[in-house]
């Protein structure tokens, strides 16, 4: 979503990526940093110590009234129950279309019966804010898009610790309670034990002016300043969708392997829910190694024996696994350690069918890789 002179718009750390020389590009409609040099040395940096990434694109949501719950129940295919009333609780989920197609993916937080936020993504928001509106006013909830508010998120193994030493003792000591994929406020500032990346840390929200002084404060600390390349190689690794490559609007969380972000053991009428059941289709994602050299991106075509079962979604060098990874979607079952062949300009490399994540903690999940 650009501003009215259609150019991309400016999250409030804008003139911080300046002064650390980033690479600016417009993502999604915000000038954002792909890079602030070394690309690989960013992402190294999230699994060996600690990187910090501005996030303020993402749109922040509140939902409060009394049918906040009815609502989600209604809108979200994962069950917002799950949460067991826990204050903070978060979960991940998709919001369907009556097609039961991926109209985004985005985290919900449990704040209490009355109150739950949302964080949904920056390209999408347009619709995601239209969608929202109608539903929350059908529920008669009140609905607020939250544009004032920057996102930073905190991630790598050392996070936590460094988030302990740099963040103000109130925001400190809200994050050092916090349990995986669950958030709390310190006043107006929140904090949550989530991210993109498949290593520990935490996502901040704050108002921007304070987002500003923390990442100056980050960046002393010794916080690597990383932009949208590593965040796109990271979440690969960690086996993470990105919308509108790995998720779209034509086909269901089933199809773009989030079926465990689907909850139908109830009867909750949920949007979409019907859709989804009644579709009985053989496509599904999957993990590819590749075997040659090269590298995957998505849009490739895949074949095995001159048949073609589909396309990589995802597709990117990984600097932790030193080998060209990527998700896919097949129309066909296949196994891990099948083979598979894949269209790369005049030619067709070799790639393995491999699980995902492909990194977990710091370490390759598939047993013949070292990481």
């Amino acid at each position: 979503m650009k501003d009215s002179n259609n150019t991309p718009r400016k999250t409030p750390l804008f003139e911080q990526h300046q002064a650390l020389n980033g690479k600016l590009v417009d993502f999604g409609g915000w000038s954002l940093p792909v890079n602030y040099g070394s690309q690989i040395d960013e992402h190294n940096a999230v699994r060996t110590g600690c990187g910090m990434f501005d996030v303020s694109h993402m749109t922040v949501s509140d939902l409060t009234g009394a049918n906040v719950l009815n609502m989600l129940q209604k809108v979200l295919a994962n069950d917002i129950s799950k949460t067991k009333s826990i204050s903070g609780k978060a979960i991940y989920s998709c919001m369907l279309n009556e097609a039961g197609g991926v109209i985004d993916d985005l985290i919900a937080y449990y704040i209490d019966d009355h109150h739950c936020r949302l964080v949904t993504n920056a390209a999408t928001n347009l619709k995601d804010m239209e969608w929202l509106k109608k539903h929350a006013q059908e529920f008669n909830v009140d609905f607020k898009e939250r544009p004032e508010l920057a996102l930073i998120a905190i991630q790598g193994p050392k996070a936590l610790e460094i988030c302990s030493e740099v963040l103000p003792n109130d925001l400190a000591t809200v994050a050092a309670n916090l349990a995986r994929f669950q958030g709390g406020f310190a006043g107006e500032d929140f904090v949550g034990r989530t991210g993109y990346t498949g290593e520990d840390g935490v996502e901040l929200i704050v108002n921007a002016e304070l987002a500003k002084t923390l990442w100056t404060k980050f960046e002393q600390a010794g916080v690597q300043a990383c932009g949208l390349g590593a965040r796109d190689t990271l979440r690969l690794e960690a086996g993470m969708a990105l919308y509108g490559n790995d998720l779209d609007e034509e086909h269901s969380p089933y199809e773009s392997g989030l079926r465990w972000t689907v909850c139908t053991k109830s009867d909750r009428d949920f949007v979409g829910r019907q859709a989804i059941l009644d579709k009985d289709s053989a496509k599904q994602m999957i993990g590819l190694i590749l075997v040659d050299r090269g590298v995957l991106r998505g849009h490739q075509e895949i074949y095995i024996n001159d048949e073609h079962i589909g396309e990589v979604t995802s597709g990117t060098f990984s600097p932790s696994l030193q080998q060209s990874i990527a998700l896919a979607r097949v129309n066909r079952t296949l196994q891990i350690g099948d083979i598979v062949e894949i269209a790369v300009r005049s030619k067709r490399l070799k790639a393995r069918v491999a699980k995902y994540p492909f990194v977990k903690n710091g370490e390759a999940t598939n047993s013949d890789i070292d990481v």
